[in-house]
């Protein structure tokens, strides 16, 4: 008997040692895969502050906050599942889906700075303006339609889902590329760790920049000269901020979109653009070989500036194509 109970509790520690080593397994496993997809989350985490760039401060947190559910639900209940099956059967087709993705990403992109600098911006606004003008003048002007805040919060939280859909692809495809020999098991655990703490984090500091002004009213209101004098500098500091915040993200949708496509038409057999950008890298790296950590940096910033580059090309020819095509349907 008492040795049937040592013989049970022998197997018991053996099951804990197994498990505690799988735990660890995955840890390191999403160690990994979290800093091989670091990149990737800056660029989500500089894009995501544009969307309640002007929305009502008391809507900031709530909208941040149902993004990054919906962002929860792009991770664990369309990527992961469609990753995980793909990599262990159709490995071939991750690179063609992920450059769709980057192609949406450099429209996004492109389209964004278009919306800045194209003709139209200025144009549209002058014709509103004089139509407006000449409709009050004759009288006859149309009482304009009421605009539902409810509705338009609803379309922009679904544009920024979409957008996260891309961003989270790319980051749980990395991250499932450092964990290809580990068992399914580990791997899929593995990516739902990635998955919420990637998530977290990116939510957690774009909610944290969103209401950095409500933070330096409240310290504006505090008895010390010195932190009322901070508070005051951070409230207006805030809106500045946020226009950087949102330059950095439409350059991160044409480097992110860019970098996708440069590395897929590498490797389906497109090698010149790719090829390019890695010389130009190469050459910036050996010229300053020198100067030390500048080299590396330097580099980095010639690669990434090639794929925003390679982005905006791609970009600004899907916004010429779509802008034909909506021309001739309105047509």
């Amino acid at each position: 008997m008492s040795a049937g109970l040592f013989a049970l509790l022998d197997d018991v520690a053996t099951l804990a040692r197994m498990a505690a080593a799988s735990l660890d397994d995955v840890g390191a496993a999403a160690g990994r895969a979290s800093a091989k997809a670091a990149g990737v989350v800056i660029d989500d985490t500089a894009v995501t502050p544009q969307y309640v760039h002007g929305v009502a401060a008391e809507r900031e947190v709530p909208i941040i906050k149902k993004i990054a559910i919906g962002s929860l639900r792009n991770k664990l209940l369309i990527i992961l599942p469609v990753a995980l099956v793909l990599a262990q059967w159709l490995p071939w087709l991750l690179t063609p889906i992920l450059m769709v993705g980057g192609t949406y990403l450099a429209f996004e992109g492109a389209e964004k700075v278009w919306e800045k600098i194209g003709p139209g911006h200025g144009a549209g606004h002058g014709a509103g303006h004089g139509a407006g003008h000449g409709e009050a003048d004759a009288g006859t002007a149309a009482p304009a339609e009421p605009v539902d805040p409810a509705q338009t919060e609803d379309k922009l939280v679904a544009g920024a889902i979409r957008t996260d859909l891309i961003l989270s692809a790319e980051i749980m495809v990395i991250a499932l590329d450092t964990v290809t020999a580990e068992t399914f098991l580990t791997r899929l655990v593995t990516m739902v760790i990635v998955a919420f703490l990637i998530t977290a984090l990116v939510y957690g500091v774009v909610a944290a920049i969103v209401k950095m002004d409500d933070a330096g009213l409240a310290l504006a209101e505090r008895d010390s000269p010195r932190v009322q004098a901070f508070g005051r500098g951070l409230v207006r500091a805030m809106p500045r901020l946020l226009t950087g915040i949102g330059v950095v993200g439409t350059v991160a949708m044409l480097w992110v979109g860019g970098h996708i496509l440069l590395v897929g038409t590498d490797e389906l057999g497109w090698h010149g653009p790719y090829s390019l950008v890695h010389h130009l890298e190469e050459g910036v790296h050996h010229a300053l070989e020198g100067a030390g950590v500048l080299a590396p940096v330097a580099a980095w910033l010639v690669a990434t500036a090639g794929s925003a580059v390679f982005g905006a090309i791609i970009g600004a020819v899907v916004v010429v194509v779509v802008t034909v095509v909506g021309r001739l349907r309105a047509r």
